[in-house]
């Protein structure tokens, strides 16, 4: 008996030390907080029955492992967890009486602060409690955090960088591929504070709330907690929102604080509680990893019971088909919820998932829709053995220890997901309101197949009016945006195809050629086109054996028949470019994005590739000095690296709108 809880107790360890590694330093989630609770709260029963704690159990060992490329650092004190409870009832307990903080907590990346001198001498994040990374020059990137401040004495204070909800969608909308896009702002954010180029981090609007003071020389704070959060406050810092409480009025503290997390733009994933008194609170000393003036409250589930009812399978573009639990509506956290994602097989078939199994449901941190456990546990779930958008055949693939269901169909209509996103862009056919996201949903629920199908979405009025994000105003707009897109050009049509190699520029250029008559293109020769200039063999190439391809003509005509076609405005830019080419890599600073500083290239007759060769003008890099490949490539072959500023001074003049013309 005594080797089985020792076996569990071994199992339970790596287990949560995965969980850890993953979500602090790989900035993924393997398993959600509930689960993590759970097995955390069973291996901390075992060490308390057995006696027994393992030197790298996770109930001693806190935070995660630095990476390698950033300077490390040993806190002047550990950084401890807190303990935790969800019972609103043990926290008023924990008071014994006395007056505390109560505070959120916030879910981002805790950093380490010192100033000396009224500057920011040095930032450095909690790391694995005992050592951190050293990101001073991220940390002066931080929006809202003072670089000067008007206490000239050590001062040394703890807080959260965190990215706003709201800032974290823009940043995600920047972001044309769904899978490339951050899965929370606390992974953003973590990534954002831990770059090695400050540059990205500033654009990231990564914030600062300050939520103690560690050490200020010479200042008399009266042994009160709140005395130092107004200090602090003084200095210019913005601190986490805060109150007094005492036993009479911590429950309407909480239930306040509840109330404004259904609004509230920060990242938070429950609330803590500080002795007001602090020399009071460090009387009490600490454990092995928990202070004992502090404690965490975590929000108690709201957990509903259900009847599962299916799993639909989402597509991507890359085959996966991620299993989506859909089960007889429940109220979760003043919300109606039916869905849930299971994210992968391994965890479908570790709660036993079969039709009509009533399982538990939950929003974790009041958010997201989780399945909390299977009261049944009948397990008859069969895995499709078809993909429900094409019909070719599945596959189960294990990465990483964890399985998942693909469509091996290399023609399947899901993975042409990037070919949708391309003919919807702006310098396309421009439909608005169909984000990539939305875009996998028709797909997934067979709505559209192929381009023509985008001018026939009122077939399908009534089910997108019920999607989830929709309605009949969204649908209204995204009705009157396919109809805008029906009046365009036919470089605009041409370049929405996606043929290899045929950019915005070489687009407008061969309708020009052939006096934009889409019978034209679709006869002409490889020899006409090598002849034209900037065009070439392997363009011309590409582009015959496209318009050879009967079902692509299909497709050309089908659009034909629904778009009205108008002259397209001639391209005014001088043609300064051509014949050039250009690699551009890194963050910009004068153009939005580098699709942009693309267009400005391709408008004058340039060409942008991938990949630095001894025919590439130069290397645009602001980081000029970078280690990276691009640059060592250049270097090698004695190819220029300009930095944006220096290329736009020597091939535009200075002028970061030379696309003005072109657009």
């Amino acid at each position: 008996m005594e080797n089985r809880k020792q076996e569990r107790m071994k199992e339970l360890t790596g287990l949560l030390k995965e969980a850890a590694r993953a979500y602090y330093a790989e900035d993924r989630e393997i398993m959600s907080n509930l689960e993590y609770d759970r097995l955390y709260d069973e291996l901390e029963a075992l060490e308390a029955e057995t006696g027994i704690v393992l030197s790298d159990s996770p109930t001693v060992n806190v935070g995660y492992q630095s990476v390698e490329e950033l300077p490390k650092e040993k806190h002047e004190s550990p950084m401890l967890s807190l303990g935790k409870t969800k019972s609103r009832e043990e926290l008023q307990e924990w008071l014994q009486g006395k007056e505390a903080i109560l505070s959120w907590k916030l879910d981002g990346l805790t950093v380490v602060l010192t100033y000396d001198g009224g500057k920011l001498v040095k930032a450095v994040t909690r790391g694995n409690g005992e050592i951190g990374e050293v990101i001073t020059n991220n940390a002066r990137t931080f929006k809202n955090l003072p670089l000067s401040i008007s206490y000239q004495g050590e001062l040394i204070l703890r807080g959260e960088a965190v990215i706003t909800y709201s800032d974290f969608e823009k940043l995600n909308a920047k972001i044309p591929e769904e899978e490339a896009r951050y899965k929370n702002p606390r992974n953003l954010c973590s990534g954002s504070v831990r770059q090695l180029n400050n540059q990205i981090t500033a654009e990231r609007n990564v914030r600062f709330f300050a939520f103690s003071l560690v050490r200020a020389d010479n200042v008399d704070f009266h042994d009160s907690r709140s005395a130092q959060l107004d200090f602090l406050k003084e200095q210019g810092f913005e601190v986490v929102e805060h109150v007094m409480v005492g036993p009479s009025t911590i429950q309407k503290a909480i239930a306040d604080f509840e109330k404004k997390i259904e609004t509230y733009d920060v990242p938070s994933d429950g609330l803590v509680l500080t002795y007001e008194d602090i020399a009071y609170g460090q009387s009490l000393g600490r454990t092995a990893k928990f202070p004992r003036d502090s404690i965490a409250f975590k929000w108690a589930d709201d957990m509903r019971e259900t009847t599962l009812l299916e799993i639909e399978w989402s597509p991507s573009r890359t085959g996966l088909l991620n299993p989506v639990a859909v089960f007889e509506p429940v109220e979760l956290e003043g919300t109606t919820v039916s869905r849930a994602s299971v994210h992968n097989i391994s965890i479908l078939r570790g709660l036993k998932l079969g039709i009509g199994d009533r399982i538990t449901v939950y929003k974790a941190n009041m958010i997201i829709p989780q399945i909390a456990g299977n009261l049944t546990c009948s397990g008859n779930l069969p895995l499709p053995e078809r993909c429900p958008v094409c019909g070719g055949p599945t596959q189960v693939r294990s990465i990483n220890d964890t399985e998942s269901l693909y469509c091996v169909n290399p023609d399947c209509a899901a993975k042409r997901l990037k070919a949708f996103t391309l003919f919807v862009s702006r310098d396309a056919l421009n439909i608005d309101g169909l984000s990539e996201a939305t875009l996998e949903k028709f797909i997934g629920k067979g709505f559209i197949h192929d381009f023509v199908d985008l001018f026939h979405l009122g077939d399908h009025k009534e089910q997108i009016v019920e999607m989830e994000g929709f309605g009949e105003k969204s649908y209204a707009h995204l009705a009157e945006s396919v109809e805008n897109a029906r009046t365009t050009t036919l470089p605009r049509l041409l370049y929405g195809l996606g043929i290899a190699n045929i950019g915005v520029v070489n687009a407008r250029m061969l309708c020009r050629h052939f006096h934009n008559s889409p019978e034209a293109l679709m006869e002409a020769e490889k020899e006409e086109l090598s002849a034209i200039d900037g065009v070439g063999e392997v363009i011309a190439t590409a582009f015959v054996e496209y318009m050879a391809n009967e079902e692509n003509r299909k497709r050309i005509r089908a659009l034909l028949c629904e778009l009205r076609l108008e002259a397209p405005e001639e391209n005014t830019a001088p043609q300064t470019l051509s014949g050039l080419s250009f690699v551009v890599t890194g963050s910009l600073n004068h153009y939005e994005n580098r699709e942009a500083l693309k267009a400005v290239i391709e408008a004058m007759g340039g060409k942008v590739t991938g990949s630095v060769t001894g025919k590439t003008e130069c290397l645009i890099n602001n980081d000029i000095n970078s280690s990276s490949t691009k640059n060592k490539k250049a270097r090698e072959l004695q190819v220029p690296v300009l930095s944006e500023e220096d290329f736009m001074e020597k091939y535009l003049g200075g002028n970061s709108h030379a696309d003005q013309d072109a657009k």
